[in-house]
């Protein structure tokens, strides 16, 4: 009896958590619009773009087709893709980006990651990087259909020619082949050596049975084909054979293997890529899998033909499989470094699919040009920063997508792309028309924040944007010089800067330069424009790294609506909200925006930093602003019917933008992330319920607008005399009409259709919220 009870008990709670769970407010994975180049629409364009992806396959919805994993060795962020169903297409099927998968995987992946079955039982599972260089191994075990990983060990172990065992361990860098090498049915590994990485070694499964699951190891080349690694790329040499190939500049660092008979002879060839090297090499066993035979002539810098090289700008690294679901493998090329900050090479278009047309034997490989994936996402190279508003005057909000750079006509600068919403208000579609809007590329600039906004409050959008330049980092701003309404009009000649307020010193020079004062100069700053203190102008809140002037990562500059624009913030709070990550310490590269996400008529804070996590700050101006409360467990994962922290990506590198508007006129901000791999994800909000206190605010105050939907006019009514504030729904002032008075004529001139919010306040405080539809 007591056991049924607690069992009673038990169900109980879980179907309240479950419907907690369902109802309570948060983000979902929603594709925001439609977005086409030229007369292509992509699939999967707001898939977050690719900078560094390493692919393996997996049937991640037990349907008995492999899916596709992807894992971004810069930003150590998982990607999911299902092989789903595309009628009208030659192939019959597709890839389809599926977020709700991706948290299956462990978040502490790092460095390298390959799917690979070592138990036999057709399920692939983890190999990857495990601190202090050695290899980790977790097993696929399905979890309700699902596969699940749990941790075999975090170290394989290897025996040689000397009694005794020695830890198997290549680096982080290196990225080897877990495939088998002899035909037996094992994983072996093949990997550059971890001290310089000069030779292969090769590390044989001798695991009991005729499965490699008791994952042992002896080592039985350490020098794999006589071969060595030389100071140059694509340069060997063989035994005691000088190095050929033409010297170039001496490298070091990490090699990429894939193994793949390449000439059908029945052994195994390799395909070799380096670090700082764009050549994807390839060397031809002309001997056996027991004794590998290399020659100069069997080795080739321009596989797979001369004509059409693999080719990436750095590190190269090959991936076997089936990408156009015809059966056969294909092959794909991708770049491995571990950042760009010293190569600074483009990011844009840079994964390659080359097709194999022979079903059997050796593969006949046909460069594809429009690459693999990437060609189907918004990817603008690296550091992707969105803003929205309506450019066009047509009202709806266009898109502008900013990045940290792209290298053009060798030279490495940001740009500014532009989307117009070519759509209606409820089916929003953005068009690209064009990857250099205004020119800003002349300007050499890089890390581009770009912000659209009305800064001298004529109804107008500006356009404001951080960038790095002439050695710091400025926060510049373009006057937009057409009527409210109309198409903008941004002249960049006549772009100002916002200048610092206050020396950093008790004695100021003579001539203030760009860096003197404390609005923050560091590359990546963030800035975001939104009324703090709700008095109708536009303050700055700035995510940046600054540690040069006292501050931590959120610093609110408050707009003292008087004086030159130029120098209207001033420093009110340099640790904003106290912002901290789970141990204390300050979150860098920290992007905010501010939206009413949740629907109960009032701005919230949301950010976003290197932990890969957006943080939540509802209501955020009644919050204590030295210690904000944060949610973090914000996104709903249909699969698990559970609510999750985000995995953007994580790792000093990985740089956020985050933008919010209304994009499809259902009286609810989308968001939209950009990310460190130059694309962009989108989010839309689920439950979004106004709370109880507002609903009595307003019953209070007896707040009515009619007409609703309006057009020209509205006429707002309350209870007593209110002061009324005009919001969009990101929580930017639009109007700030008259004083206070318990009827005003509301003249909605200038106004795109869409929802706003009309905020009425009286003077004791209280205030109540409405929506306000204009056509």
């Amino acid at each position: 009896m007591l056991r049924s009870y607690a069992f009673l008990l038990a169900l109980l709670a879980f179907s309240f958590a479950a419907r907690a769970q369902a109802t309570r407010f948060g983000f979902e994975y929603r594709a925001a619009a439609k977005v086409v180049h030229g007369t292509d629409t992509l699939a999967n364009a707001w898939a977050g773009g690719f900078n560094t992806p390493q692919f393996s396959t997996i049937d991640l919805d037990n349907d008995g087709r492999q899916d596709l994993f992807a894992f971004d060795h810069e930003s150590s962020r998982v990607y999911t893709f299902l092989n789903v169903a595309a009628p009208g297409t030659t192939a019959g099927r597709r890839w389809q980006y599926a977020p709700q998968y991706e948290s299956i995987f462990p978040d502490s992946l790092n460095g390298w990651v390959l799917l690979r079955d070592y138990d036999c039982d057709g399920r692939p599972d983890i190999f990857t990087y495990a601190p202090g260089g050695n290899i980790a191994v977790l097993r696929n075990v399905l979890a309700n259909g699902r596969p699940s990983f749990q941790l075999t060990t975090n170290q394989i172990r290897f025996s040689y020619g000397a009694p005794g065992t020695a830890n198997l361990t290549i680096g982080g860098y290196n990225l080897p082949a877990i495939q088998d090498v002899n035909g037996d049915g094992k994983l072996d590994i093949m990997s550059y050596d971890f001290l310089a990485s000069v030779v292969i070694e090769q590390y044989i499964n001798t695991s009991p049975g005729t499965c490699g699951s008791a994952l042992t190891f002896t080592r039985t080349a350490t020098q794999w084909g006589d071969l060595r690694a030389c100071g140059g790329c694509a340069e060997f040499g063989i035994g005691t054979v000088p190095c050929f190939t033409a010297p170039r500049t001496n490298h070091t660092g990490g090699h990429s293997l894939l193994l793949v008979d390449l000439d059908g002879d029945g052994d195994q060839d390799l395909l070799d890529g380096r670090d700082n090297c764009p050549e994807l090499a390839s060397l031809l066993n002309q001997g056996t899998t027991a004794a590998p035979v290399l020659t100069q002539a069997g080795i080739s810098a321009s596989f797979p033909s001369a004509a059409t090289p693999a080719r990436v700008p750095v590190f190269p690294a090959g991936y076997s499989f089936d990408t156009n679901f015809d059966g056969t493998p294909d092959l794909v090329v991708a770049p491995n470094m571990l950042t760009n900050q010293a190569d600074q090479v483009s990011m844009r278009n840079n994964v390659q699919l080359f097709t194999n047309a022979a079903a059997t034997s050796a593969p006949v490989y046909t460069n594809q040009a429009a690459g693999f994936l990437q060609n189907t996402m918004i990817d603008v190279s690296e550091g992707a920063a969105p803003t929205l508003g309506d450019i066009d005057g047509d009202g709806l909000p266009d898109l502008l997508v900013a990045n940290h750079a792209d290298r053009v006509n060798n030279v490495y600068r940001a740009t500014l792309t532009y989307y117009r919403n070519a759509g209606t208000r409820a089916r929003p579609v953005f068009q690209l028309i064009s990857s250099d809007y205004l020119g800003l590329s002349a300007l050499n600039l890089t890390g581009l924040k770009p912000v659209l906004v009305d800064l001298n409050r004529d109804g107008a959008l500006d356009l404001a944007y951080a960038a790095w330049g002439r050695g710091t980092n400025v926060l510049y701003y373009i006057l937009n010089t057409a009527r409210a309404g109309q198409p903008a009009v941004f002249d960049p000649s006549t772009a100002q800067y916002f200048k610092a307020q206050g020396p950093t010193t008790t004695n100021p020079p003579a001539t203030p330069s760009l860096t003197d004062g404390i609005l923050p100069y560091r590359q990546g700053d963030m800035p975001c424009f939104t009324d703090v203190d709700n008095d109708g102008y536009v303050d700055l809140l700035i995510g940046t790294n600054e540690t040069r002037e006292p501050g931590m990562a959120l610093r609110y500059f408050r707009n003292r609506g008087r004086g030159p624009l130029d120098s209207a913030f001033v420093l009110v709070n340099n640790d904003f909200g106290r912002i901290r990550e789970a141990n204390g310490v300050r979150p860098f590269n920290l992007a905010p925006a501010v939206a009413d996400f949740d629907g109960d008529g009032l701005p919230d804070l949301l950010t976003a930093d290197v932990t890969g996590y957006l943080r939540l700050f509802s209501n955020y101006r009644a919050q204590n602003p030295t210690l904000f409360l944060e949610r973090t467990d914000l996104l709903y994962n249909p699969l698990k019917a559970a609510y999750e922290p985000t995995r953007l990506g994580k790792g000093d590198y990985a740089h956020y933008g985050l933008a919010a508007a209304d994009l499809n006129g259902d009286g609810a901000p989308e968001l939209l992330v950009g990310t460190q791999a130059g694309g962009i994800l989108s989010f839309g909000t689920r439950n979004r319920t106004p709370t109880a206190t507002r609903a009595e605010a307003a019953a209070a105050l007896a707040l009515s607008i009619y007409p609703n939907p309006a057009t020209a006019t509205a006429t707002v009514e309350t209870a007593q005399p209110t002061r009324l504030t005009v919001l969009d729904l990101t929580g930017r002032v639009v109007l700030t009409p008259g004083l206070a008075q318990r009827r005003h004529a509301l003249s909605l001139t200038g106004l795109a259709p869409g929802v706003y919010l009309v905020r009425a306040t009286a003077a004791d405080g209280t205030a109540a919220v409405r929506r306000l539809a204009v056509q």
